[in-house]
């Protein structure tokens, strides 16, 4: 960008910045009153079921778990489950399955399970060294906080929100303004890398100003989405995974993949994320442009011809194949609950669509294909994700994040119709 433009858009930024500020400190934009549509009795039906069932599994899940760690999947043929220490990425997204189970079930030994999980996860407030944050701690403490101010939980002794704080001020350490992101790694041979991953962390900023008033978070997470928006996706709103920049003078590097087929194909799992944290941009922001791109990226998954009937992507939208290239189930749960939201900012005609294939997501996932019968799997819920197959691990396993956005992606579709996010 010529340096004239990216004057003009940074002044742009600050004349706006204020209106901006008035609506996330007001509160996240609600749902659209007319037209509103009406769950399926027989989708609903099967939900609950789902949601009884992992309740059960989620307790055998609790009975081989060490109690210093947390789970990440399930090695079949070799019998193991897979765990990781509260550092790790995944950490948060165990004790948030289990408040959302506790939601729906009330029963006590799953909420027992998530506060105690919550203590090992505590000292990751202070985390400077992860851009995942917002997975780890909103995710976990953020689902906590929801529910007991929505009369779910009882208030703990120690307020989360002071944790959900501080995670906040760790996390804006990793922003750089020259740049206009927060870096993802710290490793080698990256000089700046930003993934698209990134744009989940940014509902714990924007929280934050919500929450504090204090506008920093807002516009870290704000300026953050803006340089993701123009540099991470190409004309067709498919994404890169990552993108390398100077640090020192904000420029691109080179547009690159990790995790998927090629540097030029569409990783199934970072289109979902997009798709996630546009959505969650437009909810804080009430920003129009957030709305159109994620509408943009919807269009792109929805109408790919690589897109399976079922609507469970294949790991990489490009990966050669054909039927034999695997499934990523947690790119499926991510879209679905995403999809589900996103309905509730649309017209009538697209809110229909986007959750006709929310519908189908959550009928693919509840069948024998990804769906485990109780006792089997480990204790999680869905077979066949895809964590990283270029880096060999966790392919074609369960994954904890795949369970916790099909369990929220349930939850929110049986509140179609009556609630407001």
């Amino acid at each position: 960008m010529p340096p004239g433009e990216k004057k003009g858009y940074f002044c742009s930024m600050y004349r706006i910045f204020p209106l901006l500020m008035t609506v996330l400190i007001a509160g996240p934009v609600r749902a659209q009153k007319a037209d509103k549509l009406q769950p399926k009795p027989a989708l609903l039906r099967l939900i609950d079921g789902n949601l009884r069932q992992a309740v059960n599994q989620y307790k055998i899940l609790m009975g081989h778990l060490p109690p210093d760690r947390m789970p990440r999947s399930y090695t079949a043929y070799a019998g193991k489950l897979e765990t990781s220490d509260a550092g790790w990425w995944t950490s948060g997204f165990y004790a948030g399955t289990l408040f959302y189970l506790y939601s729906f079930s009330h029963d006590t030994a799953l909420l027992g399970e998530a506060e105690r999980r919550l203590t090992l996860l505590n000292k990751e407030q202070y985390n400077k060294g992860t851009h995942d944050l917002g997975f780890m701690m909103y995710c976990s403490y953020g689902t906590a906080l929801r529910l007991i101010r929505e009369g779910v939980l009882r208030e703990p002794a120690a307020p989360y929100d002071s944790v959900l704080l501080n995670s906040a001020r760790s996390l804006s350490t990793r922003f750089n303004p020259t740049v206009g992101c927060i870096r993802s790694w710290d490793s080698k041979p990256w000089r700046y890398p930003v993934i698209i991953d990134n744009m989940m962390n940014l509902e714990l900023l924007l929280w934050a100003t919500h929450e504090s008033g204090d506008s920093s978070f807002a516009r870290i997470a704000i300026t953050h989405a803006n340089t993701t928006l123009r540099n991470h996706f190409r004309p067709d709103y498919s994404s890169y995974h990552v993108v390398d920049y100077d640090s020192a003078s904000g420029a691109v590097l080179a547009k690159k993949t990790a995790q998927g087929y090629a540097d030029s194909s569409a990783w199934a799992r970072g289109q979902s994320w997009g798709l996630y944290g546009y959505t969650v941009m437009y909810r804080y922001t009430h920003d129009p442009r957030y709305l159109e791109q994620a509408q943009h990226i919807a269009a792109f998954i929805l109408g790919n011809p690589n897109l399976p009937a079922d609507k469970v992507p294949y790991w990489d939208y490009n990966a050669p194949g054909g039927n034999r290239v695997l499934r990523d189930a947690s790119a499926a749960a991510i879209m679905a609950s995403a999809l589900i939201e996103l309905s509730r900012y649309v017209g009538h005609d697209q809110a229909r669509k986007y959750l006709d294939v929310a519908e189908q997501i959550i009928v693919s996932l509840s069948s024998a294909n990804y769906h485990a019968v109780v006792g089997s799997n480990g204790g999680f819920l869905l077979m066949h994700s895809v964590g990283n197959l270029p880096g060999r691990t966790e392919i074609d396993v369960p994954l904890t994040y795949a369970d916790y956005y099909f369990v929220e992606a349930m939850l929110r579709y049986k509140e179609i119709g009556h609630a407001e996010e």
